[in-house]
């Protein structure tokens, strides 16, 4: 019996196993029922706006006195075609325009003799001129893709804008940017210590390379105490800068109609002519500034008058800007192109040279504005605003500042 009730359990494992691996074996031969497979495709290849997943690119930069055929040559492109080109794309681009130190790049197949196929020419990092090279010789203007970034920053004043962007380690583009949203309402040769700026604005990338900052979509500029809001608003497919409450920022007239260096002289009844050794009025505003700086209208006009005064304007202009307002610029050096009588003028367009002729110690811009025939003083010229945001856009504009302004704020 002892016998017995030890194989009993050797018997059951054994017919376990049995049965199992049999199980086992009659499910291995029941046909597997999986999903279709699917192969993905590697990405082509993509510059310049071709696939050269089979080609070859060669990429360099111009070098000191290398032209056109200098490059082209050396990949088997002939003298006729380099000489087409030349002569018959200058609608496009102008190749005695190619610089030392610009990309470019040679797009070439990959036969036995390698043949051009492309020329690129990088005018910068984000806009480049694509010279075909096949059949048909042409060339073609073309952007890179760009990817575009939010991103904020913020500084204080201590000497200038410049400096302050620069110590902040921010785009220098950035005080350009904002010296035209605020050029009509704060004079930034007259920053004070510990003034500060606030900006929202959008960075550029191309292929994962920074290339420069884009649109700033709302700033805040801190002057004296007072905040200056800007935000970027496209209203009936006109972009600008508005502030709050949705009055623009731009303004009829430039703040200066120059960058000066200083202010040499101011409006008076009674200054004294250090030439003529007298005192007597001198009805403007003298902006101190190196010979040859741009002089710029101070807002759309026609000119109305040009002439030369010996003993006193010497070289000058004059723009009436509507039924109110004229403006007249004197001791140029010289005018712009195209400045005579009757010649229709746009707002900063420039229309001469700062210089000394005349009656005049040093070089500068005799600055003066007339309201209704009469000088006034330019300095306390208030410049009506231009057309603000409508009633219909509010609502819109109002849930941009709701957006941006705390991000502003906080900043």
């Amino acid at each position: 019996m002892k016998k017995n009730s030890i194989r009993l359990p050797i018997l059951l494992i054994i017919l376990s196993i049995f049965l199992t691996t049999s199980c086992q074996s009659h499910k291995s031969k029941d046909p597997v029922k999986e999903g279709p497979v699917t192969i993905s495709k590697p990405e082509p290849k993509i510059e310049y706006g071709v696939n050269v997943d089979t080609l070859t690119v060669v990429k360099n930069k111009v070098k000191k006195n290398e032209f056109l055929a200098d490059i082209l040559l050396k990949y088997g492109v002939n003298y006729p075609t380099i000489d087409y080109l030349a002569k018959n794309t200058k609608d496009v681009f102008d190749v005695r325009d190619i610089r030392r130190g610009h990309q470019y790049a040679v797009i070439l197949n990959n036969d036995s003799i390698p043949k051009a196929l492309y020329f690129i020419y990088e005018q910068n990092p984000e806009q480049y001129i694509k010279y075909h090279l096949l059949d048909s010789v042409y060339a073609m203007r073309e952007y890179q893709p760009i990817k575009t970034e939010v991103d904020t920053t913020a500084g204080i004043i201590k000497t200038s804008l410049w400096n302050a962007i620069q110590d902040n380690n921010d785009d220098v583009n950035l005080a350009i940017k904002l010296s035209e949203i605020y050029a009509w309402t704060i004079d930034f040769f007259e920053l004070k210590p510990n003034d500060s700026y606030r900006v929202i604005y959008n960075q550029r990338f191309v292929n994962g390379k920074y290339t420069g900052m884009g649109k700033i979509i709302a700033a805040d500029f801190i002057h004296e105490g007072q905040n200056y809001y800007a935000f970027y608003f496209d209203q009936n497919g006109k972009g600008n800068y508005f502030d709050q409450n949705g009055k623009s920022l731009q303004r009829a007239f430039l703040k200066a109609p120059l960058k000066y260096t200083r202010i040499s002289s101011r409006f008076s009844n009674r200054r004294w002519q250090p030439i003529l050794k007298i005192y007597r009025p001198h009805h403007g505003v003298d902006y101190a500034a190196p010979t040859g700086t741009p002089v710029h209208a101070l807002g759309d006009g026609v000119i109305v008058a040009r002439g030369y005064q010996k003993e006193g304007a010497g070289n000058y202009l004059k723009i009436r800007h509507n039924s109110m307002y004229m403006t007249q610029y004197a001791h140029l050096s010289k005018y712009a192109k195209g400045m005579k009588v009757g010649a229709r003028v746009k707002q900063d367009q420039v229309i001469g040279y700062v210089g000394m002729t005349g009656l005049a110690t040093g070089p500068h811009l005799d600055f003066r504005v007339f309201k209704n025939g009469v000088a006034i003083n330019p300095l306390t010229l208030k410049s009506p605003p231009s057309i603000p945001i409508s009633k219909e856009n509010m609502p819109v504009f109002d849930s941009l500042v709701k957006q941006y302004m705390p991000v502003l704020d906080s900043l």
